[in-house]
């Protein structure tokens, strides 16, 4: 038996297209959901918004310290929909853009993830 810690877990910023990542209707309108895929040893985080009819894809990953946005699963944007809310330091941006819109890093914004709803399914792009 030992003590050790596991190891870190890899990660990569970049996902190949075309993977499908679920039916646009398993995200509410509007809603967001977070989703890890492993490429190779490797890991990825992301989430999906959906919002106004249109699906916008963000590394989960904030600007401000590079911490996940969510604290609790699927937990991205704030009770009224209308904006991403990073839960560890109450940076907001605005869904479609990721443009920081206030808080520890207004002026930046959110890295995007490629993504696309076609024929009912988002997929990465």
């Amino acid at each position: 038996m030992t003590d050790a810690a596991p190891a870190a877990r890899p990660r990569v910023w970049k996902t190949p297209p075309g993977v499908a990542l679920c039916a646009e209707i398993d995200i509410a309108e509007p809603g967001a959901r977070g989703f890890v895929l492993q490429i190779g040893e490797a890991f990825f985080h992301g989430f999906v918004v959906r919002k106004a009819g249109q699906v916008a894809g963000w590394i989960d990953r904030c600007p401000h310290a590079g911490f996940p946005i969510a604290v609790e699963l699927d937990r991205y944007l704030t009770p009224d929909g209308s904006t991403i809310l990073c839960s560890w330091h109450g940076a907001v941006f605005e869904p479609l853009t990721g443009e920081c819109l206030g808080g520890p890093c207004a002026g930046g914004r959110l890295t995007p993830w490629p993504v696309k709803a076609e024929d009912g399914i988002i997929r990465t792009a």
